[in-house]
């Protein structure tokens, strides 16, 4: 036999193409921190394996804002650590794709009598090697989307944990405003039952003074429960234990902005930015790539070729070429192909309901928006104002012994609530801004929601 020299390139291409490929430093992280900070507008940056217990601490030590608690969240979440290790999964997939199968080396030695007939071969995967592009190509894309969807997960823990904190902030303003009616009720029960005694005051008004005592206990008793569950919902979030558990809130919610933000395109924006739509678009390209790949291997995927020589006893060695190659007498490759197809049409369809469902949020989420705005607004500049108003006019009246102290107490009641529902009104403003950010930069709550 002779040796044919068609085999050194292919040797050649499996040396230079193992060596081109490798494991980048960082893992991809840097592209999920740049699509992170592109999202929640601060910085955001993430490391494979780093101890950020020091910065963490000294984010914690200062009162907390939205801005610090998203950071420690995005430091500090193991969920998200998770994420990311999943991360580490796909790059390497997508680097085994640009490797080829190793050679194999065969080895045969026949002994019969005085004669020994030795084989060798060193065989290459030429299938592996001319599909090679096609399963880079395909794995790449499978990597990039692993980094949207590690980007969309921090993108929704930012979202996630900016409610929390809204929650949070705000439970602990409207118990400090539970334990001011207590205090209210608390003096005008006591009131109503020495007037009573001293035969001043009816029976019935002292038992409705005392019932609106109890009723105020069991808010004060809900109100601080409300303030502990949201702390600890934001403390899980934020992955703290031990010490760390004791940072500072704020004692009140941040102002309103002075005018509300215009949707101006809104519903293109997401779907451009979205990271579910890119990556529901990266699905659809690699899965596009892998359905030509099993068009192409359907028939025959299975190639081996390589350099086989041949001695034995007596007689000069015999030099010349191997090639395997599968015969496609019981499957021709249709039913794999069809597979194929079918999941192509998958991805198609889910990106289309994707597009239609990220339209839909972005409307929902900035009616929420401009509705809260407006319910927030009303009861900064006339309910809040006008309750005052009308407390300081039944002061007069009292003054002017017009109006009895249980009028005045019942006042001072209706004024606090009122500022209470301007807490509540003020905090639902925060959590749909929030929203309509994750609706136009994040993606759906329901695909991405990170579990505290």
């Amino acid at each position: 036999m002779k040796h044919y020299p068609i085999l050194l390139p292919a040797g050649l291409s499996f040396v230079l193409l193992t060596g081109c490929a490798s494991l980048s430093s960082d893992g991809g992280l840097n592209d999920v921190s740049r699509l992170t900070q592109e999202r929640i507008g601060q910085p955001a940056g993430f490391s494979r394996g780093a101890n950020n217990d020091q910065q963490v601490s000294a984010l914690l030590a200062q009162t907390l804002t939205p801005e610090t608690a998203v950071q420690i969240a995005l430091l500090n979440s193991p969920a998200l650590k998770f994420t990311f290790a999943e991360l580490g999964v796909s790059e390497s997939e997508f680097v085994q794709a640009g490797r080829m199968r190793n050679p194999s080396l065969g080895f045969g030695r026949i002994r019969g009598g005085s004669e020994t007939e030795i084989d060798r071969s060193v065989m290459f995967d030429i299938a592996g090697l001319l599909t090679l592009p096609a399963r880079s190509r395909i794995e790449q894309r499978r990597f990039e989307q692993a980094k949207l969807r590690a980007a969309a997960q921090a993108v929704q823990l930012a979202a996630d944990t900016r409610r929390a904190y809204f929650m949070a902030v705000a439970a602990a303003q409207s118990a400090s405003f539970a334990e001011q009616v207590r205090g209210a009720t608390e003096a005008s029960s006591e009131l109503a039952e020495k007037m009573s005694k001293a035969g001043n005051w009816s029976k019935l008004d002292q038992a409705r003074e005392r019932a609106f005592y109890q009723d105020a206990l069991t808010q004060l008793a809900r109100s601080r429960h409300e303030a502990v569950a949201t702390r600890e919902q934001l403390i899980r979030l934020l992955g703290l234990s031990g010490e760390q558990q004791g940072f500072v809130l704020p004692d009140r919610l941040p102002d309103l902005p002075p005018q509300p933000q215009e949707m101006n395109n809104a519903e293109a924006q997401a779907l451009s930015q979205r990271l579910d739509m890119l990556a529901a678009r990266r699905d659809t390209e690699a899965t596009a790539d892998a359905l030509g790949l099993t068009r192409s291997t359907g028939f025959i995927n299975v190639f081996d070729a390589g350099y086989a020589n041949k001695s034995s006893t007596g007689l000069p060695r015999e030099n010349g070429y191997q090639v395997t190659f599968e015969l496609p007498i019981f499957d021709w490759g249709s039913a794999k192909v069809a597979r194929a197809q079918a999941q192509y049409m998958q991805s198609v369809h889910r990106a289309a309901d994707t597009a239609v469902r990220a339209r839909s949020e972005v409307r929902e989420a900035y009616s929420s928006y401009r509705t809260t705005y407006e319910i927030a607004r009303n009861y900064r500049d006339e309910v809040v104002p006008l309750r005052k108003k009308i407390s300081d006019e039944v002061l007069l009246r009292y003054n002017g012994m017009l109006a009895s102290v249980f009028e005045l107490l019942a006042d001072s009641r209706e004024q606090l609530n009122s500022v209470n529902t301007a807490i509540e009104t003020q905090r639902d403003f925060w959590i749909a801004d929030t929203r309509l950010q994750a609706a136009v930069n994040g993606g759906s709550a329901n695909e991405t929601r990170m579990t505290p």
